[in-house]
């Protein structure tokens, strides 16, 4: 019996250590810093079409420090694109399209959406640019994975309190 208490608490004294090295893995994974693009500024042209009610292309993926221009072309009626997080706004006729530029600086993913009344489905005229890789959902990914180990190499250790149960089972 006194062979079964040791190996016990070796076992308890495992699970701490482990669970230790969970715990400061975690605290890397969130207190590392993003990483700041430090590569030459690029240039990006991005033709955008908007015609019933979408936009194509809907997603967009720009590295960080690239310097964009948008062409925004209405095909049927007027739309517009404004982009949330720059202060981007197009408005572009059939056969008059529309130019901007801006710099790529904050990496993040960002909604863009025609910013003229073009009908009744004209809320639901949304796109997406992403800015780099998508950083905060990869540290939500990396801390659910290591929730999941921490849940499944945690399981309760029996306590037998009573010697005779104990004995009874084998």
């Amino acid at each position: 019996m006194k062979h079964a208490k040791t190996v016990v608490q070796h076992l308890a004294s495992l699970q701490w250590r482990t669970g230790l090295i969970f715990i400061l893995a975690a605290a890397i994974i969130l207190g590392t810093p993003m990483p700041l693009s430090s590569a030459p500024i690029s240039e990006r042209y991005i033709r955008i079409e908007a015609s019933r009610y979408r936009f194509t292309p809907e997603q967009i993926y720009i590295s960080p420090g690239e310097r964009v221009t948008i062409e925004l072309v209405a095909t049927d009626v007027k739309h517009g694109l404004s982009l949330d997080g720059y202060s981007l706004n197009l408005e572009a006729e059939p056969g008059q399209p529309a130019r901007a530029t801006f710099i790529a600086t904050h990496p993040g993913v960002y909604r863009f959406r025609c910013s003229v009344a073009c009908g009744n489905l004209h809320p639901f005229m949304l796109g997406k640019i992403q800015i780099g890789a998508n950083l905060p959902l990869l540290r939500g990914s990396l801390l659910v994975i290591i929730a999941i180990v921490l849940a499944l190499f945690y399981h309760p250790i029996p306590q037998h309190h009573n010697n005779r149960a104990l004995n009874d089972l084998y």
